[in-house]
């Protein structure tokens, strides 16, 4: 009898500890779960990114085009195909060597392509025949000057003759990024202004940028003026009577900016 009894009363202890235990892990809880607690959870990453302004911006610069560019072609048929290759050769560097005298240095040239394909007649009755061998010789100029562009494109057909083609004329900007500089800063500005109008709007105050990035630029479309397939004379008298004349290019910048708030 006195053993079951002994038995009983360290249950019963041991069952108050229990309870001792529970109670106070219960008032720790408590006291975590107060304002406190709450603060603390907002200090950290999540709490970060809520105190987070991001503003886009979009700037725009001007410019005038300041050169010009043109791919020159030479076209040569002889029956040796040696022949060919050579007299296009030399046409080509006559061409060049014209365009010398309109800016036009050993940088601003670069070939951009050479073919020999062999060429037949077709008889209605009978084999084909050779006709001989077609050779084309491509490059890439670019005059420094606009002011010089209808002179070089003239001096370029009429060095060449018949065998030559002008075509793909087009404008440039020879210091575009300076001009995409002009904008990105434009675009920084526009989004900082934004940004501070928000900021006040809302009773806070602007901290340090967090992320920036540019998402996009725009660059005007090239135009271009085609004389391919013209004849020597035609494209000679179209390079003499058609003014080349440059308009002003919009060139834009879009950001986006991240930062702190106070």
């Amino acid at each position: 009898m006195d053993k079951s009894v002994t038995i009983s009363v360290k249950g019963v202890l041991l069952a108050g500890a229990v309870l001792v235990a529970m109670l106070a892990a219960y008032l720790v809880g408590g006291a975590g779960s107060g304002p406190g607690g709450t603060a603390r959870a907002d200090d950290g990453d999540g709490g970060s990114d809520a105190r987070r302004m991001t503003m886009v911006g979009t700037g725009t610069a001007t410019a005038v085009p300041d050169q010009i560019s043109f791919t020159v072609s030479v076209s040569v048929l002889d029956p040796e195909l040696e022949t060919a290759l050579g007299e296009a050769s030399e046409t080509m560097k006559q061409v060049l060597a014209r365009l010398k005298d309109h800016g036009v240095t050993a940088k601003d040239m670069q070939t951009t392509g050479l073919s020999m394909n062999p060429e037949y007649d077709y008889p209605n009755y009978g084999a084909p025949v050779l006709k001989g061998y077609r050779v084309k010789q491509s490059a890439r100029v670019l005059v420094p000057e606009l002011k010089q562009g209808g002179k070089a494109i003239t001096a370029a057909v009429d060095a060449g003759g018949n065998r030559v083609r002008v075509s793909n004329i087009s404008l440039g900007i020879a210091d575009r990024e300076s001009v995409l500089a002009q904008a990105r800063t434009s675009a920084v500005e526009e989004a900082t202004t934004k940004a501070e109008e928000y900021a006040e709007a809302s009773g806070q105050d602007l901290g340090d940028v967090v992320t920036l990035k540019e998402v996009s630029t725009s660059i005007p479309r090239v135009e271009e003026l085609d004389f391919q397939g013209y004849s020597e004379r035609a494209a000679l008298s179209a390079a003499k009577t058609v003014p080349i004349r440059a308009g002003e290019d919009e060139l834009k910048v879009r950001i986006q900016v991240v930062w702190e708030l106070g």
